[in-house]
């Protein structure tokens, strides 16, 4: 069951024992529906999820629309890391687009983790330098690209889900209409061919 978060933390660090056994007891099986909630805006992020199987997004309301910022897969970890860490209301959502397995750890799990395995805050640093770097990328997209680019980098990141998530999720994400998204998609296939 935790073979998959286990061979990604022996990536980055040599586990002992312990380490192994913590991690397992710590990290607990979870099961979330397609269209269910992992996280609504207004509640505080209580858990770290690592998604075994499934697919899920991170969206806001902006204008009183969903508007789409990232789609995390199987082998990835999910959370609005700042509602999680400081104990604060998100104002993220985050919701299954598919059936999800996962395990969850909360936050006093993390924390002993951190402070009782010798490398506990490296395998943390990692996941917390990882997220940075997709933070940083999905901001610079907002303001340096317009929606032809925001859909080329789409397929180009994404290119491996196009066919799991619905059309109106990626229009979201790339921030048009459905119409339009179709007209955007002719031009790149024109330009591919």
């Amino acid at each position: 069951m935790h073979s998959t978060l286990l061979k990604l933390f022996g990536q980055i660090a040599t586990l002992d024992q312990k380490e192994v056994e913590l991690i397992e007891a710590s990290f607990k099986p979870f099961h979330l529906a397609k269209g269910a909630f992992f996280l609504k805006a207004g509640e505080v992020n209580k858990h770290l999820g690592f998604i075994q199987k499934g697919l899920v997004r991170y969206f806001v309301y902006k204008d009183e629309e969903e508007s789409t910022f990232e789609f995390t897969r199987e082998g990835d970890f999910i959370a609005d890391y700042q509602s999680f860490n400081n104990n604060t209301v998100s104002v993220q959502n985050i919701q299954a687009i598919e059936e999800c397995e996962m395990l969850i750890i909360n936050y006093q799990d993390v924390q002993s983790i951190f402070n009782s395995t010798k490398n506990g805050n490296l395998i943390g640093r990692h996941v917390i330098e990882h997220r940075f770097g997709v933070i940083v990328n999905q901001l610079l997209a907002v303001y340096m690209q317009n929606h032809e680019e925001r859909y080329r980098s789409f397929i180009a990141q994404y290119s491996d889900l196009a066919q799991r998530i619905p059309q109106y999720l990626i229009a979201s994400y790339v921030g048009v209409k459905p119409p339009s998204l179709s007209r955007i998609r002719r031009r790149f296939a024109k330009d591919v061919s």
